[in-house]
């Protein structure tokens, strides 16, 4: 049988592990062993940064409507129709613009997909103000985007730039793949 024994309030509340991003990849992040409190136990420093990767880097469930020929949806089945009134489904958008070519306004789609993704950020109270910049580099056939979160007294709070699957696809058979 399991046993819920609550945390005394000196201690630490749990938080869930670090998720660290190599471009390609998403995985756990482990403390060192030299870790004074948690030696090579995962690391739990980086909360925001990890929710910043769950939200962009997890494929979000679309409607069917947005498919293309031959695509299957992705992402949590259970948003499909385990959502509550004030939740929307986890994860990008981003993952649909996969097979496209790097067409004329593709920075606006790229922006707004990433908006929605970090919205819940918003929505918790988390940041308070979220800035994208997009760039598109067509001779080096890649998409690039800058995250920038913001605390409530208006403080630069996360930082990170991001480059989309047409530059990371060259030599590697399975992209999509860890």
């Amino acid at each position: 049988m399991l046993k819920i024994i609550p945390v005394d309030d000196g201690d630490d509340p749990y938080r869930a592990p670090d998720l660290g991003w190599d471009g390609e990849v998403g995985d756990l992040l482990i403390n060192p062993i030299t870790h004074a409190d948690a030696p090579g136990d995962f690391r739990a420093e980086q909360g925001l940064a990890t929710a910043v990767l769950i939200y962009l880097m997890t494929d979000r469930r679309v409607d069917a409507s947005e498919l293309r020929d031959g695509d299957e949806n992705r992402g949590w089945i259970g948003d499909s129709f385990d959502m509550g009134p004030d939740e929307q489904p986890l994860g990008s958008r981003l993952w649909l613009l996969r097979r496209s070519a790097i067409y004329d306004g593709i920075e606006v789609k790229v922006e707004a997909y990433v908006r929605e993704a970090l919205q819940p950020l918003l929505s918790v109270k988390a940041v308070a103000r979220i800035d994208v910049a997009v760039a598109v580099d067509r001779p080096g056939n890649k998409v690039s985007y800058q995250v920038s979160l913001y605390g409530r007294d208006g403080a630069k709070i996360y930082d990170n730039k991001f480059e989309l699957l047409w530059d990371q696809i060259n030599g590697v058979e399975y992209p999509l793949s860890g």
